[in-house]
């Protein structure tokens, strides 16, 4: 595919503007999961500083004492604006969306609104870890359609899938991980509008976690509700990636015209979840937010491209496809004979935290995921720790 390169915004690179030493006195899970002796390259927080809108418009919030529940629709509008401007996408209508306490809560309350208790809903490993953590958590059965060798989706596999998740009667959800987490492949057009197709044929119901939209350095990212057939799908989108908000709990629901009234029967109190201070965040960050996010798009670019020529000198057996979209690289160590959780040797030989593969399902032995999104600096000295593990 293409590579999509990111004109230069003005801004400068986020990614550079902090040392480790301020770093470490943060206090989230990213810096105090581990002592200080270990480099985390693991979770994804971004090693930034927030983007000044975001953080005027937060501060603004806090001298007004701004701090009650969230209301209206000004996130809404803020993220149909930047869909249009963004990905030529005008059909996010604002009064098909609402409010929820952050993405993956989000998708809980859509995969209730359109399954029932053991219903399967069916995933594409190795993919982020929480689809199958929440979705066994709320009594649904997570069947697997693996990506394809080449990290994309397979169309035949996820076909016989669905023949089979609705074989029982059931009545089954698909979660779409769009862009993918962790490959950072970013879906075609071609292959969502086939995702729809066949979803419409065994009648299977398409929840997207859309959450890495923003942050595609590669391709054109394409809204799943865009494609043709796609009207039937609920989307879960927010601001939290691409601006480093995880913290300030915000996401929404967008629904395709055809779902509309499933997303009317979203019980009134999961509005009740969100952050209002969140909202504004979130708000912020997509209407003021584009030339921060540019820059950091930029030096994504920048780091994939850094690593990739790090591991080539001095880790040259891990196989590593950069990315498409997201700030994650997926790493395949497998040849490197660490076994199945090379993750933990990397932790207690060389003292660089990454995330292990293994908790991704299906095609996870043997890799792990790193985090990008940090200073050239530290990711050189990450490669440098991977390196000194295997000595």
């Amino acid at each position: 595919m293409t590579r999509i390169p990111h004109e230069p915004s003005g801004e400068p690179n986020p990614l550079r503007a902090l040392t480790l030493d301020r770093l470490r006195c943060r206090t989230s899970t990213k810096w105090r999961t581990y002592p200080d002796d270990v480099l985390p390259l693991w979770v994804a927080e971004m090693d930034v500083p927030l983007a000044e809108p975001v953080v005027r418009a937060v501060t603004d919030a806090l001298e007004l004492g701004d701090t009650g529940y969230p209301a209206g629709t000004a996130y809404a509008e803020a993220l149909a604006s930047f869909a249009d401007e963004r990905w030529g996408w005008g059909g996010l209508a604002v009064e098909r969306t609402a409010i929820v306490p952050d993405v993956m809560l989000g998708v809980v309350e859509m995969i209730r609104l359109v399954t029932g208790p053991g219903d399967p809903v069916v995933v594409n490993p190795p993919v982020y870890p929480p689809f199958f953590q929440f979705v066994g958590h709320m009594d649904r059965q997570v069947v697997e359609a693996p990506l394809g060798p080449d990290g994309r989706l397979d169309l035949g596999v996820l076909r016989d899938t669905f023949r089979r998740a609705v074989s029982g009667g059931h009545r089954a959800a698909y979660l779409l991980c769009s862009p993918h987490n962790p490959t950072g492949a970013v879906h075609t057009a071609a292959e969502l509008a086939e995702v729809a197709a066949l979803a419409a044929r065994y009648g299977v119901r398409v929840v997207a976690d859309e959450i890495h939209a923003p942050v595609v350095a590669g391709a054109r990212f394409v809204p799943y509700l865009s494609v043709p057939g796609g009207e039937g799908g609920l989307s879960l989108m927010s601001a939290s990636k691409g601006w480093n908000l995880a913290g300030l709990k915000a996401g929404l629901a967008v629904a395709g015209p055809a779902a509309a009234a499933d997303l009317a029967r979203l019980p009134e109190e999961v509005g009740h979840g969100p952050s209002h201070v969140g909202v504004i965040a979130h708000t912020a960050a997509l209407r003021e937010g584009t030339a921060w996010l540019d820059a950091l798009l930029a030096g994504l670019d920048d780091n994939r491209r850094l690593l990739t020529g790090l591991l080539a000198e001095r880790l040259p057996a891990i196989a590593h496809r950069p990315g498409e979209a997201t700030y994650l690289a997926w790493l395949d160590c497998r040849a490197l004979d660490l076994g199945d959780d090379p993750a933990d040797v990397f932790l207690r030989r060389g003292r660089v935290a990454l995330s292990s593969g293994l908790p991704i399902g299906t095609g996870g032995a043997g890799r792990v995921r790193l985090n990008l999104a940090t200073s050239p600096e530290i990711i050189e000295e990450g490669v440098r720790r991977m390196a000194a593990a295997l000595r």
